[in-house]
Parts: C-alpha cells; sequence; structure tokens
C-alpha cells in the first residue's frame, strides 16, 4: 500500500485502478487517512481506524474527491479522530446531528404557528382576525427557521414597520406574537424556554396605546360608498353592510344564513361568535334586507360573503383596502375639482372607523345613548344589565332606520337647487 503526503498535484495524477480492482494512496502525513481509487477513476477519503464497539481497524469514507477538498477532508479526519478518542463512534454523531436538525426543522416556527392555530384559534370569537395576522405578518420572515433561534431583534425587526404606519395595529400584532410564544414555552415539547417577546414593553418600542377616534366625513362616507359599488361581491357588499349596521368586522364577514331572519327583518348573532356571553339582535333596516335578499344562496355553503362557495368566509383584507382606498381617492378628488379645490387627501383609516362613524351620527340623529350602545353591540352595564330586560328591538330598529336615512342623504345628496322644506311645528 502506497504512503505519500496527499497534495492536490498529486490526487489529480492519481489514475483509474486496473478493471475490477482498486487500490489506497495513505497519507504519509495523518496515520490512518488516506484515499481509495476505483477502476472508474473514483476518488474517495477514507480513515482507518478501530472505532468504537470494534476488536479491528476499519475503513470508512469521508467523502469523494474533489467534492470534498483535501484539507476539509483532512479536517473531518481529525474530528473524527478526536471522537473515537473520547469513545464515540462518528457515525453515530453524525446521526444525532441529523436528527438534531430534523428535530429543528419539525420546530420550525411555521410548523408551530400551524400546531397553535389548530390548538386555540378555532373556538376564539377572534380566532380568525389572528390566523390572518400570523400568516401575514410572521410566516413569510420566520416560517422555516427554528422557533429556539428566534431572537428579540427578530421581532423588533417585523414590529417597528408596522409601528410606523399604524401604531395601533403594532400593538396587536406584538399582542399575537406574545401569546404564540407563550403558547408554545407551555406545551413543554418545542424546545422553547424563553419567550423572545419577554422583555419588549409596547409602550417603549411603540408608544402608548391611544384609542382611535377617527371617524369617516360625509365625503368621505360617499367615496366609500362609490368604491364599495364597484367592487366584486363579496367585499363590496360587506363593506357597506358594515356601514349599514354598526357591527363588528368579524361579525359581518363570518356570518352564517341561520342567524338570519329574513321575514322577521331579524339577524341574531349567536353567542359563540358575539363578543358577550349572550346573543345579539340587530335588526334588519329595508336597505339591509334588499341587499341581503341579491346575495347569492350556495348549496353546501352556510356563509354570506365567501370566495368558496360559502365553504370559508372572507374578510376584507389589506388588498381589498387598498383596492377601496384608491378608488376614494379618485371620487374625492373628483367631487374637490368640482368645487374647484386643487388638491385632497384620504388621511389613514381602517374599517372599525366605520363602526365609529355609525355611533357619532346615531349621536346627531338623537339616539338616546343608551339605544346606540345597544345598537352596536355594548352591552349595558351594572344595575342596568340586571334588572332592565327589555331588548329594545323595536328602539334600535328605529335608530338604524333613521341612520339609514341619513346615510342615503350622504351618498345621493339632492340638487344644489332643491331645498329641504321643514315641517312645521304646531
Amino acid at each position: 500500500m502506497a504512503r505519500r503526503t496527499l497534495n492536490d498535484r498529486i490526487l489529480k495524477a492519481l489514475k483509474p485502478a486496473k478493471h475490477g480492482q482498486r487500490y489506497d494512496v495513505m497519507d504519509a502525513a495523518m496515520p490512518g487517512f488516506g484515499i481509495r481509487i476505483t477502476d472508474k477513476g473514483t476518488k474517495t477519503f477514507t480513515l482507518v481506524k478501530r472505532y468504537p464497539g470494534s476488536t479491528n481497524p476499519t475503513r470508512r469514507s469521508l467523502g469523494e474527491y474533489p467534492a470534498i477538498g483535501l484539507a476539509d477532508a483532512r479536517e473531518k479526519a481529525r474530528k473524527w479522530i478526536a471522537l473515537i478518542e473520547k469513545g464515540v463512534d462518528p457515525q453515530a454523531d453524525v446521526e444525532r446531528q441529523r436528527l438534531a436538525e430534523m428535530r429543528k426543522r419539525e420546530n420550525s416556527f411555521a410548523s408551530i404557528a400551524e400546531d397553535f392555530i389548530k390548538d386555540k384559534l378555532p373556538s376564539e370569537r377572534r380566532g380568525a382576525e389572528v390566523e390572518s395576522t400570523i400568516r401575514r405578518e410572521f410566516i413569510p420572515v420566520w416560517g422555516k427557521r427554528p422557533i429556539t433561534d428566534i431572537t428579540p431583534h427578530d421581532v423588533l425587526a417585523v414590529i417597528k414597520p408596522i409601528k410606523d404606519r399604524a401604531p395601533y395595529m403594532a400593538h396587536s400584532v406584538l399582542g399575537v406574537a406574545k401569546r404564540l410564544f407563550g403558547w408554545a414555552i407551555d406545551q413543554h415539547v418545542y424546545g422553547l424556554e424563553m419567550s423572545p417577546c419577554d422583555r419588549l414593553r409596547p409602550t417603549k418600542i411603540i408608544g402608548e396605546r391611544v384609542p382611535r377616534s377617527r371617524i369617516l366625513t360625509d365625503d368621505e362616507i360617499r367615496a366609500f360608498w362609490r368604491a364599495t359599488g364597484r367592487l366584486d361581491y363579496p367585499c363590496g357588499t360587506i363593506g357597506r353592510m358594515l356601514l349599514l349596521t354598526g357591527q363588528r368586522h368579524h361579525e359581518v364577514s363570518e356570518a352564517p344564513w341561520s342567524e338570519f331572519d329574513l321575514a322577521k327583518g331579524v339577524w341574531t348573532i349567536s353567542q359563540e361568535r358575539f363578543k358577550s356571553n349572550a346573543a345579539h339582535i340587530v335588526p334588519l333596516t329595508d336597505d339591509v334586507l334588499a341587499m341581503l335578499k341579491e346575495l347569492p344562496r350556495f348549496k353546501h355553503g352556510v356563509h354570506l360573503f365567501s370566495t368558496t362557495f360559502g365553504v370559508r368566509p372572507t374578510r376584507i383584507n389589506e388588498k381589498n383596502k387598498a383596492k377601496i382606498d384608491a378608488r376614494m381617492l379618485r371620487t374625492l378628488k373628483a367631487m374637490a375639482r368640482t368645487r374647484g379645490e386643487d388638491s385632497v387627501e384620504l388621511r389613514p383609516w381602517v374599517i372599525h372607523d366605520l363602526r365609529r362613524s355609525l355611533r357619532t351620527h346615531l349621536s346627531a340623529l338623537r339616539i338616546p345613548d343608551h339605544i346606540a350602545e345597544m345598537v352596536i353591540g355594548h352591552g349595558r352595564q351594572g344595575l342596568q344589565r340586571v334588572y332592565d330586560q327589555h331588548r329594545y328591538v323595536d328602539e334600535m330598529r328605529e335608530a338604524l332606520t333613521l341612520w339609514a336615512a341619513r346615510l342615503r342623504s350622504i351618498v345621493d345628496p339632492p340638487p344644489a337647487n332643491v331645498v329641504a322644506i321643514k315641517a312645521r311645528v304646531s
């Protein structure tokens, strides 16, 4: 068996073995290390040692040349020799590392996020919204990474851009991250012992969570109505129903037909889907009933608003919202031009602002506060909740009817030369 101090010039010059044979060239610089050449010219680095569990020296492959270079092969051989001296079989160590990498892949953020979504969110009122946040903000960024590798810096890298465009949303997104990592720790199966969100204080990195006060102006409401009229089903209809009823986004977008009694003109949001621990009654005005009667009915799906034939509900996502904003801005610019104004802007707003806008108009229409609050699903408090069991359905219907009339006057105002005549009060 030849013995030489191996280098790349020697390795390249080695000829194939004779047909049906093979030969070895051992390295003079490292005992047991060498290279084996086959009759087809394949050159494989080897290490001949007495491995743990064996009484005789055995040759094992380190990798083919030139896929693995001489320096890397020598370094690998040194590591193997160090393991052998500790009584560790290098192949067992390789298998251990392979299994560890496999466990890391199994404990990727994406796989754990899917477990969280499946375990926690189906029964939650805002489960679909939380799932949407996870799929939109986190999985595209961290999906393939082991959850144990995610650091506070990684969380900040996601939160800070959101803070710049929507501080209120940044608080919600950070809250979702805290929930997910906390849940993963509690399972004791993912190897996560500390949340990267533990020391992230929302007020320090985002600021105080200031309650939103944005309402849409009459011009913006008119622009929104026109934009939703040009948007395809289901998002355009969802938008209009939100503005007509004042209910929450998920309550409208995820509504099943079973909650509606069109003959009685009543929508009863089930206790499971409503924010409180009781069902919520929403009287349906003529405008809402007319809109509902135009909706498609699916043979198997149960949801009003769906792109999967009623099987799964849909909602106004960021892409749809961007389309609405673009159409609204075009309408606002057109209205500004008719007034001789040079510029106009659409201030940032969110879907929930429609609900606040309706509530504000109810006050302007002199609807009693307790009725206006019940319309949007804010429950009665204190003793009133205990002793006053009247449902106020007729009063809420009257309030929503007045709002529907007000809305019509906003979205379809009379010509400028028409003067409204007020009724004379005796």
